[in-house]
């Protein structure tokens, strides 16, 4: 009997270890995309550049009630004009936070944005990375 609870705890404490390690991980970033249509918010100051084969998990919110917003990858150019090349991610309002898992390899070179939707206020947001 002593032996399994000694497993049980061993084993619980690896649990806790390594779920507060995949936490210290993550980045979470939160912005405001300006008002009115056409309103962007650059997240990636350089394009993704990934050699190997690895998942990312990001998750999504738009915080300010009446606004949606979507999350982006593409090229500067996309970005400068406003155009969703790659949309991995759409958020309705608060509440409403969704997770997109995707290999990296499928965002290489391209930058990470996020554009309005549907909206003329400012639009607050929050973006997990893993």
């Amino acid at each position: 009997m002593l032996k399994r609870t000694v497993l049980a705890t061993a084993v619980c404490a690896a649990l806790v270890t390594l779920g507060g390690a995949s936490k210290a991980n993550a980045l979470t970033i939160t912005g405001t995309v300006g008002p009115g249509p056409g309103a962007k918010y650059l997240l990636t100051g350089s394009s993704i550049n990934v050699s190997t084969n690895t998942v990312l998990k990001m998750s999504f919110e738009t915080t300010s009630a009446g606004e949606n917003l979507a999350l982006c990858a593409g090229s500067v150019a996309d970005f400068a004009s406003g155009h969703c090349a790659t949309q991995l991610n759409d958020s309705g309002g608060p509440g409403f936070r969704f997770l997109t898992i995707v290999d990296a390899a499928s965002v290489n070179g391209k930058h990470l944005f996020v554009i309005k939707e549907v909206g003329v206020n400012p639009a607050s947001f929050s973006f997990t990375i893993e």
